[in-house]
């Protein structure tokens, strides 16, 4: 063996302990504090929940169709103004709504979420009254707003004339207003609900309850229920303020200090283990930053850095006598 083996071995053992420490565990990082929980908005201008029957109620079709819904954060805004029903009347198409302005809005951030519905002159049909507008509404609003640290708003409007089967009402908020048709059917509406919690709110500008039979014809008979401009929202959670560690005991601190430190006080011995009574106290390693096996590792890394040098000096002596 020369003394380049010699050499070899005394860096590898060199080396080793750094790579003895690197495989020590880190110390993981503290948990991030949890941020408060996105909220959450919706919105849509119109949604039926109808039974249309056919022929007598021998064929059955359901009439469920929504205009313009949103939901955040998912989705913004919708603007669509008219919505068909294929396949009910004779293979034509029925135009179930068709307005001016139909506007379904819904947003949300770290500080409030809000859902808003606005529709204008609206006109809806059902199948077997193409020409006989079921509900006319010149305008309605709905909002519904959720805020952090504040109570939920719920919001609805009803602007303007309503006319429900070529009818001009005046609706109530005191209970459902009926307008019955002879030979047409009856509609029943109820205005301007609202619902608020202590997280959310809803509203709703119009609810129909709908039965229609036109002309007692059995042709197209339609019941179920209609909403026009509803918006929804739930307020988000505040994030949660990260707690402050505890200080330390000062009071006690500073009264050992100061009766140490003032006049002729007399020499205190420490007071160990053996003189208390009790077993000796050993340091928080975890505290220092240290763990139970770092003077394992420093052995081993000493007891290497030996081996090296001793491998070293051998190396030259021969080096030097050959």
């Amino acid at each position: 063996m020369n003394s380049n083996t010699f050499r070899r071995a005394a860096l590898a053992a060199v080396a080793a302990p750094v790579a003895l420490f690197a495989a020590v565990p880190a110390q993981a990082a503290p948990a991030t504090p949890a941020t408060g929980g996105e909220g959450r908005a919706s919105a849509v201008v119109l949604r039926t929940g109808l039974d249309v029957s056919l022929l007598n109620k021998s064929v059955h079709v359901p009439l469920k169709v929504t205009l313009n819904e949103v939901q955040a954060p998912a989705s913004a805004e919708k603007t669509a103004l008219t919505v068909n029903l294929d396949g009910v009347a004779g293979g034509r198409p029925v135009s179930v709504l068709r307005a001016d302005v139909a506007t379904a809005n819904a947003t949300v951030d770290k500080n409030k979420a809000e859902g808003y519905t606005n529709l204008a002159k609206a006109r809806v049909h059902v199948p077997g009254l193409p020409l006989l507008s079921l509900i006319e509404v010149e305008k309605v609003t709905s909002k519904a707003l959720c805020e952090v640290g504040k109570e939920p708003v719920a919001e609805s409007n009803v602007l303007g004339h309503v006319k429900v089967l070529g009818k001009k009402v005046t609706l109530s908020a005191g209970g459902p207003t009926r307008v019955a048709v002879p030979g047409v059917g009856e509609v029943s509406l109820d205005l301007s609900s609202t619902e608020t919690t202590s997280r959310t709110a809803a509203a709703t500008a119009l609810r129909l309850k709908v039965s229609v039979n036109p002309l007692d014809l059995n042709v197209a008979e339609a019941e179920g229920d209609i909403t026009l401009a509803e918006a929804t929202c739930e307020t988000p959670k505040a994030p949660k303020t990260p707690e402050k560690p505890g200080g330390s005991d000062g009071g006690s601190t500073g009264g050992d200090t100061g009766g140490s430190t003032g006049g002729d006080a007399p020499d205190v011995k420490p007071q160990t283990g053996s003189d208390a009574g009790e077993a000796p106290t050993t340091a928080n390693l975890a505290e220092t930053g240290g763990s139970s096996t770092t003077p394992y590792l420093a052995g081993g890394a000493a007891l290497l850095l030996a081996i090296g040098a001793g491998a070293t000096v051998v190396a030259r002596r021969r080096g030097s006598q050959g």
